[in-house]
């Protein structure tokens, strides 16, 4: 990989949204658009909760994730569904409004793409971690971090699929590798 492309996102890896129902939701988008659900990442039996949670996701304390749901949508970025339940939750933001619940990018290497958020005036809300549960494997990482505006951005490098696109029905996107600029090409 060449010095420009250190940190840069190769693409979205999956945009997250909260709903109040995720089985409503999910229903919702098998119908509409043909999503299809590839797993469960944090379940009604094992919720995700406490500090380190709420530090992690960047929630009010006292929130508690109660299911996700990862969706693929063609064959593009995942949509990524969380039921959450937490103090003073409103419901969502007109389009006018700014942000959404987070959207993921990407990247080769999280550590220099951490770099560039940081440079680029956002707060990392953690350190590069391991991803958990079926995401989990070498080199798998994520971190959270909030945009200048307070909009939450996941950065995600997933260069080992295989545990949770064994068990999924369709793998789940990855972007394609990068590709060294064409130079002196006449095309």
């Amino acid at each position: 990989m060449t010095t420009e492309h250190s940190g840069l996102p190769r693409g979205i890896d999956h945009v997250g949204v909260t709903v109040p129902n995720i089985n409503v939701a999910v229903r919702f988008l098998e119908e509409a658009f043909g999503a299809v659900a590839l797993y469960r990442n944090v379940t009604r039996t094992k919720p995700q909760k406490g500090p380190e949670t709420e530090k992690i996701l960047g929630l009010p304390g006292g929130t508690v994730v109660i299911e996700m749901c990862m969706m693929a949508l063609g064959h593009g970025p995942g949509i990524e569904l969380f039921e959450m339940k937490g103090p003073d939750q409103r419901e969502a933001a007109r389009a006018c409004d700014w942000g959404l619940q987070h959207f993921a990018v990407y990247v080769d290497d999280i550590h220099a793409a951490c770099h560039r958020f940081r440079e680029a005036g956002g707060t990392l809300l953690t350190e590069p971690q391991g991803q958990p549960s079926l995401e989990a494997a070498p080199g798998n990482m994520f971190c959270y971090g909030r945009t200048p505006w307070g909009m939450i951005v996941e950065l995600v490098c997933t260069p080992h699929q295989e545990r949770f696109n064994d068990i999924a029905p369709m793998d789940r996107y990855q972007p394609p590798p990068l590709s060294s600029p064409n130079k002196g090409s006449d095309a």
